[in-house]
């Protein structure tokens, strides 16, 4: 028949299994070190990222030379679908990178307040709603203004007064 014992059968099988591929040991600290090396990548990217590097000083000096120029008090008629009459009264500052902006922007302002009143009488009371909608509002006033004052330009709208009535 054979010439294989059943000594020799029992003798295999008892045998340790072979170990094969690398122990848990090695993998598990392997992770671990290259979970290390993309945190410490991405802290290095963090503080690497924004002014190139620069000096954070050079913020402050943008923030003093902001300029604001306060537009007259402006009062229109809302787009009204009943007969009762709704106003919006609007009190606004531009703001601009300096002071020579300004000197750019007065001989353009009957231009400015001419794109705003058009725009400002076809709004619905339910337009200026909430947040968002006075968002909205700025958003819109801030892309006509910088369109009637071009080649200067306004860097914000602010808001003075919003009054609906």
């Amino acid at each position: 028949m054979s010439d294989v014992t059943e000594t020799d059968v029992n003798a295999t099988s008892d045998a340790a299994p072979v170990k094969k591929g690398v122990p848990k040991l090695v993998l598990i600290g392997g992770g671990v070190a290259v979970l290390l090396l993309v945190a410490a990548a991405g802290g290095w990217f963090l503080t690497q990222s924004g002014d190139g590097g620069g000096e954070r000083g050079g913020d402050a000096e943008v923030a003093a030379e902001t300029a604001f120029f306060d537009l007259p008090d402006i009062m229109v008629n809302l787009n009204n679908a009943s007969d009762g009459a709704e106003f919006l009264r609007l009190r606004i500052a531009l703001e601009v990178r300096d002071e020579s902006m300004i000197s750019a922007i007065e001989p353009r302002m009957p231009r400015v307040l001419d794109t705003f009143q058009v725009y400002l009488r076809e709004l619905r009371s339910s337009d200026l709603e909430g947040s968002a909608g006075l968002y909205r509002l700025k958003e819109e006033l801030l892309r006509r203004v910088n369109l009637a004052v071009y080649p200067a330009s306004v860097d914000n709208i602010l808001f003075k007064e919003v009054l609906v009535q």
